[in-house]
């Protein structure tokens, strides 16, 4: 028997398996007893004890986390074997195209390709001991009324179920809608969902009861929850979201973990905590469980408490209080004034406490739907800080700046809390340019001054291709701009921007086009049909060199023939133009390719 084993084990080296990956699928049932629903996982009662994220998965089992998240199925076979290692199961998320970027739910075609798609991720992952469940799409609701979305869902589902029988199905949602109305739609259109997962924030404590009123057969897993997003927060005098503390955030993640999976334990199979991980989104620290370099906030420490039922040895540190030690009328301050500030933490008294004073630009940007931001201009260089205090002179600058301080214990934890205040002042220009010749060529056949480059690549990136020498029937000239994106879902986009790679606004250039009365081009369809975004000036707020202006033209349908589209610049403060156009697509259930033609600024 032992050399049956050596053996067998021998054969899983060569095959670069463990023993779990060769003994293959793990059986995951949903099961109901007595109005209770339970996860059986190989027959082992399974409560979801997870987070959204893929990385430190290390740390994750070692602070008693047993599931990871995801939104899509991106590297997933590195994410899956990598959980496996750790003994943690993956909920695979399953990305469907958003309505808000341009997916038509109503397009037969478009649907059967995502179907397709869905499907042969199932089929080729299936069996791999790490899945836990399969995702079927987040937030592709909307407001949840639209019964061809759920049609989808359902389908998707329901042909899952055939593949694969080992593991349930859910479809993720933001919040239950008004009157659960959510819900509803989801037990009436969606059969084949066996679970109902549940972003929420600001309603965590309370979502329990809700979901209960609204009557549902089926279970929920909140599917994202932590602090008050920055949508449903206190505003700032000039309209910028307040973030907690890091240590206020961590009451709040127990919060929602105790008031669902704890006090709802016969409808709630557990809680995915947001985010195991960092980004930014309206800050760098609002949602991020983790700083980059891994070190544990509250809110790692909170959850773990809750999955272990005992509290770390090395708790992070506290913020107790940070604040300005000058009396600042609705925190604005004039440029130049000379300011101080201050934290009190504390770490149990067991060790020593290290302070890291940064100072940032704040263009209170609250997104829609955690579509991706560019990181925010550092004044860090002002700071003159001394351990748990800092003095500096407020920017010259106008507009809204946070002063964020980061504070580390010697045993993994950290702690994070910013000010933010306003710059009572006009948002100075950092370069003054002369105003450019119009008409100004962003692209046309011969070549021109432009400094603008088309560098910006967006979303999905490794399916976008742009070939600005296209000869396929050019409108002028012999070539023209071909625009691929060759996934059917998630998003891709370019922009021309100056410099090329600037996407914090940390750096000089763009132009200045004062005078210009439209930003005009050409654009067809390879197919007609096809939904394209257009856009220019998108680094708004109080960055350095930023756009002074914006405009858009969302959801544009082409047809095969090229078609003059014009976004008006009027009246515009177009000084600095740094983002001189661009372009983006979601995911239409097939490959979009268009083409691109005379783009220029005129009067």
């Amino acid at each position: 028997m032992l050399k049956l084993q050596e053996a067998f084990i021998a054969v899983c080296a060569t095959l670069a398996l463990t023993p779990m990956d060769a003994v293959g699928q793990s059986h995951v049932r949903l099961v109901e007893q007595q109005g209770k629903f339970k996860l059986l996982c190989d027959g082992e009662h399974f409560a979801v004890k997870g987070v959204g994220g893929e990385e430190h998965l290390a740390l994750l089992q070692s602070l008693g986390g047993n599931a990871i998240r995801t939104w899509n199925t991106d590297n997933i076979e590195e994410v899956l074997s990598e959980a496996h290692k750790h003994s943690i199961k993956v909920c695979v998320g399953i990305w469907l195209g958003h309505p808000r970027h341009g997916f038509d739910y109503r397009d037969a075609n478009f649907v059967l390709e995502q179907l397709d798609t869905s499907l042969a991720v199932v089929r080729k992952y299936k069996d791999h001991p790490a899945v836990l469940m399969w995702a079927v799409g987040n937030e592709m609701e909307g407001e949840g009324n639209d019964p061809s979305v759920w049609y989808a869902v359902n389908h998707i589902a329901r042909e899952i179920k055939q593949i694969d029988a080992n593991h349930p199905t859910m479809t993720v949602i933001a919040e239950i809608g008004q009157d659960g109305q959510k819900v509803h739609n989801i037990e009436r259109f969606c059969p084949d969902i066996d679970v109902i997962g549940i972003n929420a924030y600001g309603g965590i404590e309370s979502l329990g009861q809700r979901y209960s009123q609204v009557g549902s057969s089926k279970p929920y897993i909140v599917t994202e929850h932590g602090p008050l997003g920055p949508w449903e927060s206190e505003r700032t005098a000039w309209g910028s979201p307040v973030e907690w503390t890091s240590t206020k955030k961590a009451e709040f993640y127990r919060l929602g973990y105790v008031a669902n999976a704890v006090a709802h334990q016969e409808r709630c199979l557990g809680t995915f905590a947001f985010l195991w991980g960092h980004k930014q989104e309206t800050t760098a620290t609002w949602f991020g469980m983790l700083l980059p370099d891994g070190q544990r906030l509250g809110a790692a420490d909170a959850m773990s408490q809750l999955w272990t039922e005992k509290p770390l040895d090395d708790q992070s540190p506290n913020i107790k209080q940070i604040q300005f030690d000058e009396a600042l009328s609705a925190n604005s301050v004039k440029p130049g004034k000379s300011l101080s500030a201050s934290v009190q933490a504390d770490d149990d008294g067991s060790q020593s406490l290290k302070y890291q004073w940064k100072l940032l630009s704040d263009s209170a940007t609250v997104g829609e739907g955690g579509d991706p931001q560019g990181n925010e201009s550092d004044y860090s260089q002002l700071l003159k800080p001394e351990g748990a205090k800092v003095s500096f002179k407020a920017p010259e600058g106008g507009g809204g700046y946070r002063l964020f301080v980061y504070v580390y214990d010697s045993s993994g934890g950290a702690a994070v809390a910013n000010l933010p205040f306003q710059v009572a002042a006009p948002i100075k220009l950092k370069s003054v340019m002369p105003a450019a010749s119009l008409p100004y060529a962003i692209y046309e056949e011969v070549s021109t001054n432009s400094v603008f480059e088309p560098a910006g690549f967006m979303g999905n990136t490794a399916a976008i291709k742009l070939d600005s020498n296209c000869r396929d029937s050019a409108r002028t000239g012999a070539t023209c701009i071909k625009a691929q994106y060759t996934n059917d879902s998630l998003w891709g986009g370019v922009l021309w921007q100056s410099p090329a790679g600037d996407w914090g606004g940390k750096q000089p250039g763009g132009a200045n086009l004062s005078g210009a009365r439209q930003l005009e081009f050409y654009a067809r369809g390879e197919s007609g049909g096809e939904k394209v975004s257009f856009v220019f000036g998108v680094l708004n707020g109080s960055q350095p060199y930023r756009d002074t202006a914006k405009g858009e033209l969302n959801d544009v349908v082409l047809t095969t023939q090229w078609q003059k589209l014009c976004i008006p610049v009027d009246g515009l403060d177009l000084r600095q133009i740094k983002t001189g156009f661009g372009w983006s697509v979601a995911g239409q259930g097939k490959p979009v390719t268009f083409y691109l033609d005379d783009i220029r600024y005129t009067q």
